[in-house]
């Protein structure tokens, strides 16, 4: 059986997670009667926790508005990485079986923060938008995370130092528009002034980012998760496939997803699909899994693989 000072202190546990708790909650929690929780509520009084008595129908206690527990001592990249993840783990159903945990410990965690990281990761969570399941990947400065998420509520420019993937750095202008976290990597989309265009960056290749005077008003009806997805599936890779697949595009997301192809009407209850690869050879397996017609209008090469798998296939029908 829990010690007194165990449930004082499960008392206290309880009361941080916010809110007015009855005493007959309380009891039932902690395992012990009305009474005695007063009396834990007094022991907390004696160590200067500032525990409220609520009268009324729907009284009980609670800790005085204001109130912190001693410094937690999480730097601001800390306490960054355990919001972010406690949030992440609920979006993308990782934390189901433990929502009701994640969200108390992220109402605990909050309470202690000081009110400027607060207010900078509130920014963070409000211009996130998450596309589904991490499969791991570099996670961007968190300064950097902190700069653009305020850039993006305040509608405000900001400068960024980039290092692109074939090794070139540049120094650029961003009216960012947008954060996207997809597969383990996390990207910010906005339009680039000097050139009138919009871009996708990624946040672990930006250096540094810096917020820039005056503001700007973001075009209606941008879709930064779309914008990202399509602008994965149109990236230059080695090999362009044109597909036609007699089937509806939910038939064909179901294997070939937004971040893959880019799907569009063909008529007559057929699509198009378009891709962009560096290995053809994924393919063949993925087309004969839609269970569905379809017509490889190029690259000839991929025709010969499909030719070539559907022989295999047929061979091991036949084989005894």
């Amino acid at each position: 059986m829990p010690r007194p000072t165990a449930r004082v202190l499960a008392l206290l546990d309880l009361l941080q997670s916010g809110g007015v708790r009855t005493a007959a909650e309380l009891a039932d929690r902690l395992g012990v009667d009305e009474r005695t929780v007063r009396r834990y509520a007094e022991h907390l009084l004696d160590l200067d926790v500032p525990v409220e008595s609520v009268r009324g129908r729907y009284g009980g206690y609670r800790l005085a508005r204001g109130y912190r527990l001693p410094p937690l001592m999480l730097g601001d990249d800390e306490a960054l990485a355990v919001l972010l993840g406690l949030v992440a783990g609920r979006r993308t159903g990782l934390t189901t079986a433990a929502g009701a945990a994640g969200e108390t410990a992220a109402a605990k965690i909050r309470r202690v923060l000081p009110e400027r990281l607060g207010r900078r990761l509130a920014a963070v969570l409000e211009s996130l938008a998450f596309t589904g399941p991490a499969d791991g990947g570099a996670g961007p400065d968190g300064a950097v995370l902190l700069t653009i998420a305020d850039a993006v509520r305040g509608r405000r420019p900001v400068s960024i130092r980039y290092g692109a993937a074939d090794g070139r750095r540049s120094e650029r202008v961003l009216h960012p528009h947008g954060l996207v976290a997809h597969a383990g990597r996390w990207y910010v989309t906005g339009e680039d002034p000097a050139v009138g265009q919009e871009r996708t960056f990624r946040l672990d290749r930006i250096a540094d980012a810096r917020t820039l005077p005056g503001s700007f008003t973001p075009p209606p009806d941008r879709d930064p998760v779309e914008r990202v997805l399509t602008g994965l599936a149109t990236a230059p890779h080695r090999h362009e496939v044109v597909l036609r697949i007699g089937g509806s595009a939910e038939q064909v997301r179901a294997r070939l997803p937004a971040s893959v192809a880019v799907i569009g009407e063909a008529g007559a209850g057929w699509v198009r699909a378009e891709l962009r690869v560096q290995s053809l050879d994924w393919l063949p397996g993925v087309l004969a899994a839609l269970d569905l017609p379809f017509a490889v209008e190029r690259p000839d090469e991929l025709r010969d693989l499909v030719a070539a798998l559907a022989d295999r296939l047929a061979r091991s029908a036949r084989r005894t």
